[in-house]
This record gives C-alpha cells, sequence and structure tokens, in this order.
C-alpha cells in the first residue's frame, strides 16, 4: 500500500492506494476544521469520530497516526508520499531525507502558510514509521517547463540569485488534469494549446502547450494571480505599501492579511466560500461584488493565457468551484464566444464532462482533479525504478 498525504494549514487529506496489480484507491478520507470546535474525520465520506480533540496541528498527526494503527492500515503500507507545496527548483519527486528536509526549512519563509504543517507531518511520520519510505512531491515541479521569459520578476537581478522568481503552484492538480485530459479526449487533444483552471478555494490558472506548463497565473507564493477565499491575488505594490504603513502592520501580519483575510472574504466581509456567496449575492451587494470580481478576473486569465499559447484548443475547469458550480461557470465563460467558446446550458447544469456545445470551436471540459492519485502514481513510479 501506498499512503499519500496532503497536509493544508488546517486539514490534511490522505488515502490508501494498492499497488498489485494495478493502482487502487482503497480508502480516502480528510481531518477538516484543524483547530477549531468543528474539526471531522471523514472517511470514505462517512463521518468518524475523533479519537481525541484536535485543537491544534500536532493533535491532528495525533488523531491520524491512531486511526492507522486502529484500522491496521499502518501494516500494509510501504511508501508514504507528501504533497509538499513549495520544492524551488525540484523537478522530480524526491525520497526525503535529512538533506531535503533541511532544504525545505530553509525556504519556509517562501511559503510559511503550508510549509511549516507539511514539515511537522514528515517528521511526525517519520518518527512513528521508521523504516517506511517517504517521498516528496512538488507542487512547483510542473511549472519549471516555464520559459525564462514567465519566470522572472520585475526586479533587481541581486533577488533572483537569491531564488525568488515565479513558481507557480498547483501543478499535482495540473499533472493530473492533463493526464486525465488525455485519458477522455485523446493525445492530440491534450497536447494541444490547452487552458486549465483549478478554481477552488485556493484558485489558479495554468497555460500549457503539449503537455506541459508554459505560464501560470500564481507568482512566487500561492498568494499571488486571481483573487481567491482568503487570498488576495496580484497586487499593485504601492497599495501594499500604503497597507504596512496605514496599519502600522509587521511582516508577519501583513502575509496573514493578504492570505487569510482578503480575496472573496475581504470584498464580501462575510465568507470566502463561493456557495455562501451565492446563496448570499441576492440580498447582499459585497457578495454579489465579490463573485462578479472572481469571475471577471478568471476570464481576463483565459484570455491573457489564450495571448501566451498564441491560440486556445481546450479549456478545462476543475476544483472544487469549477467542477460543482454551474452558475460561476457560466459566468466566467460569458462573452467568450469570440475565442470560440460557447456553452450548452443543458450540459452544464448537469455536470458533463463536456459542458459545452457542439458547434463550439473549443470544447470545455470538467475535470474533477485529484492531487492524492497523482502522488500515488508519482510514487509508484519511484519505487518502480
Amino acid at each position: 500500500m501506498i499512503l499519500t498525504i496532503n497536509g493544508g494549514s488546517s486539514s490534511i487529506k490522505f488515502a490508501l492506494y494498492e499497488t498489485a496489480p494495478l493502482l487502487e484507491k482503497t480508502v480516502s478520507g480528510e481531518l477538516s476544521g484543524i483547530g477549531t470546535s468543528h474539526a471531522n474525520l471523514v472517511i470514505n465520506k462517512v463521518k468518524q469520530k475523533l479519537a481525541i480533540p484536535v485543537s491544534d496541528y500536532p493533535s491532528a498527526i495525533t488523531c491520524l497516526l491512531g486511526w492507522l494503527e486502529e484500522g491496521n492500515s499502518a501494516t500494509t503500507v510501504t511508501a508514504i508520499g507528501h504533497r509538499v507545496v513549495h520544492g524551488m527548483k525540484r523537478t522530480e519527486p524526491r525520497l526525503i531525507t535529512h538533506e531535503i528536509l533541511a532544504e525545505l526549512k530553509q525556504i519556509i519563509p517562501y511559503d510559511p502558510d503550508h510549509l511549516p504543517s507539511e514539515i511537522q507531518l514528515i517528521e511526525a511520520f517519520q518518527k512513528h514509521f521508521t523504516s517506511i519510505r517517504q517521498y516528496a512531491c512538488f507542487d512547483t515541479a510542473f511549472h519549471q517547463t516555464m520559459p525564462l521569459v514567465a519566470k522572472l520578476l520585475p526586479i533587481p537581478r541581486r533577488f533572483e540569485k537569491q531564488g525568488i522568481r515565479k513558481y507557480g503552484f498547483h501543478g499535482l492538480s495540473y499533472q493530473y488534469l492533463v493526464k486525465e485530459l488525455e485519458n477522455v479526449a485523446g493525445k492530440k487533444i491534450a497536447h494541444g494549446k490547452v487552458v486549465l483552471a483549478h478554481l477552488g478555494s485556493g484558485a489558479s490558472l495554468a497555460a500549457v502547450f503539449k503537455g506541459k506548463s508554459i505560464d501560470t497565473s500564481m507568482g512566487f507564493t500561492p498568494a499571488g494571480g486571481i483573487p481567491m477565499s482568503s487570498r488576495s491575488g496580484d497586487l499593485d505594490p504601492g497599495v501594499s505599501w500604503i497597507m504596512l504603513k496605514t496599519e502600522k502592520l509587521s511582516p508577519g501580519q501583513f502575509n496573514h492579511l493578504i492570505n487569510h483575510e482578503s480575496g472573496l472574504l475581504g470584498i464580501s466581509e462575510t465568507s470566502g466560500d463561493m456557495a455562501t456567496l451565492l446563496a448570499q449575492e441576492a440580498d447582499d451587494n459585497r457578495s454579489a461584488e465579490a463573485i462578479g470580481l472572481f469571475c471577471y478576473q478568471v476570464k481576463k486569465w483565459i484570455g491573457a493565457f489564450t495571448a501566451a499559447l498564441g491560440g486556445i484548443d481546450t479549456l478545462v475547469l476543475s476544483g472544487g468551484i469549477g467542477e460543482n458550480s454551474p452558475l460561476i461557470r457560466t459566468r466566467i465563460c460569458d462573452d467568450l464566444g469570440f475565442l470560440g467558446i460557447e456553452l450548452d446550458e443543458k450540459r452544464n447544469a448537469d455536470n458533463s464532462l463536456i459542458i459545452s456545445k457542439d458547434k463550439s470551436r473549443v470544447p470545455v471540459y470538467v475535470i474533477p482533479t485529484d492531487e492524492e492519485s497523482m502522488i500515488a502514481q508519482l510514487v509508484n513510479k519511484m519505487i518502480d525504478s
């Protein structure tokens, strides 16, 4: 069995995969609401009783380890794969060694919202399962193929020497979506000019050609690009300066502001959850404005990446919002007829695989993403090699 771990700041997604005769998911689960009174453990879509109160990340890890031991799942695990959000210039998964861990600790300032919890998970599993190999699968790896012009930031070159450039994220999701697009539509379509949109609590888009990333909306950190649930997306540096100055914010406070108080939450002042905002928009202008900005920015990035690709052959929508909200998909694709994008109302409402009209020059696919599956595939490949 391969165990996959996808640790976020307030949740841990995990899954178990049999490796023979074929790679197959047998268990999936999520420990969510870590540090709140609403913490939940869900296994195969069934809510489980928490073994201990999950008041912080260490107790969440203890709870997860307890579940593995209680169900005897730990005895069958031969490898563990971790999603690691930031991997600097790593292009492939790596066996986790003391050197890799030291490297990750060194770049914590680059992603203080994900790396600390991911490192905690790795170290806890190392301590608990001393003989099981663990692998790091990097979210930034998929975007290493971007050309230099897409990676450069318009700041003095001395910062580039410190590793400050555009990296891009959601790479495991995009890698999975490219493979799935090839499975459902064929290699010719998957290797054409494709715009992928991972639209969830964290959201980004990627321009892909011949199955490789040529650009993406997120930048040096996952806070860049389009507005998200509570992340700002791209900001004019002058706005940052005024915010720091007028509110006398420390670097830590500013980081919290743009990652946890901004985006849809900041604009609506009520929620960063798209379903909640849609339910409120008829009676709340701020909710309507937050939704409007989100759809407008996604539409703009589709246009920008069409220009970067020199055209568009296929659009793929994914992530929690992209997979489950026909209304948001409609608003994003409205007025994109000039690109050859025309949605079919019934197919869209039914969450069909293809939601565009037959006459639409550009097919629009809705493909559920599965980062855990991609981690398992990568780790299985590492084991076989």
